[in-house]
């Protein structure tokens, strides 16, 4: 079965990274993500978790401390444009991911935005090893949302093809603007 957006960005996840990658969650929400990123890179690996709420930071903290995957996890409040003043100049990434929007069941006015994205997707594009993917969920229901969507798909489909290959994917039977789910993978 397919599953939802985040079951597919798992899987696409799950294909490449492996025990010991260095990883990054853009957008920390309540930990999912890093969570699941966590348990793929194991206690050799590294995640870099990107929240501006303390509410997230909070949250997911505790969330991997009771799974045991903080040490490999470092949770940074900041916004994620600030990716390369907190990543060694050298770090590069298997892969990085996005769920924009708002924190679930948290404050619907605080949400990404897409300028400082766009600058967010820029820096891991330069870090991304060959191989290696950057997944982003967009969700376009919120005020925000589709402009957002519509400034990362333009970015990303003017990427190079013959370093990037650049997928979209999204439930076309679904109500009520359904998530979209666009996907780089570097080749070179």
């Amino acid at each position: 079965m397919l599953g939802n957006i985040v079951s597919i960005s798992h899987r696409l996840l799950a294909e490449i990274v492996k025990s010991g990658d260095t990883v990054l969650d853009a957008t920390l929400g309540k930990g999912n993500d890093s969570i699941f990123l966590a348990e793929l890179v194991g206690p050799n690996g590294h995640v870099y978790a990107f929240d501006i709420q303390e509410e997230a930071i909070t949250i997911s903290k505790q969330r991997l401390q009771e799974r045991n995957l903080a040490k490999q996890t470092r949770l940074i409040q900041a916004n994620h444009q600030e990716i390369d003043h907190y990543l060694p100049a050298k770090c590069q990434l298997s892969a990085a991911i996005f769920n924009l929007g708002y924190l679930p069941g948290g404050n619907k006015t605080i949400t990404t935005q897409f300028q400082s994205t766009l600058r967010a997707i820029d820096q891991c594009l330069e870090r991304l090893v060959a191989g290696g993917r950057l997944i982003i969920a967009c969700y376009i229901g919120h005020p925000g949302g589709l402009e957002e969507y519509q400034s990362v798909y333009h970015q990303l489909e003017n990427l190079p093809q013959e370093c990037y290959s650049v997928g979209h994917f999204q439930f076309i039977n679904q109500k009520n603007n359904p998530p979209r789910l666009l996907i780089v993978e570097r080749r070179s």
